[in-house]
């Protein structure tokens, strides 16, 4: 590789991890420019339901003190599951969005034998909509795609089959 092929690559990997520390939703906004894909899921849900579930979620997210991002809504996902008896740790949470979604919240598996039975799985946690609605946590939204009630359903589920979700390391 040429001189000047090797700068742009070492730049883009400079800006990568500049990202990643920033914030991972714009880390995740970034990887089309980077030319990178997400983890395992399609891009995004329809747009009239991403829209209205990104202004749900923010209002909620900051009205309860919450900062409208991945580091925000498993914070506050944390704080229902306390209250709740729900347990799961920050790393675990973190780590699974990362293999399933990396932190999109519109994201959605087309591809799957989930989504091929027509239940595909969505959110920052790949959850099918019946285990959503069997796992839901009141409190939360019913919105797959609300990230704090994705994580906070998602979390139940783990913790009902696998004792928590730091117990989970690959799909669930």
């Amino acid at each position: 590789m040429s001189a000047s092929g090797l700068r742009h690559r070492a730049g883009t990997t400079r800006l990568a991890r500049k990202l990643a520390l920033v914030g991972t939703g714009a880390a995740v906004l970034a990887l089309p420019v980077l030319g990178a894909a997400s983890a395992s899921a399609a891009p995004a849900a329809p747009a009239a339901e991403s829209s209205a579930t990104a202004v749900t979620t923010a209002a909620l997210t900051a009205a309860n003190g919450y900062p409208n991002s991945l580091d925000g809504w498993i914070r506050q996902s944390l704080d229902i599951m306390a209250q709740k008896g729900i347990p799961g740790s920050y790393n675990g949470i973190y780590r699974n969005i990362m293999r399933e979604s990396s932190g999109n919240q519109f994201a959605i598996n087309n591809w799957d034998i989930n989504a091929i039975n027509g239940t595909p799985s969505k959110g920052l946690l790949q959850v099918i909509d019946p285990t959503f609605r069997a796992y839901h946590v009141e409190g939360t939204s019913w919105d797959p795609y609300d990230p704090v009630a994705n994580i906070t359903a998602a979390c139940n589920y783990a913790a009902q089959r696998y004792g928590s979700m730091d117990n989970v390391f690959g799909a669930y």
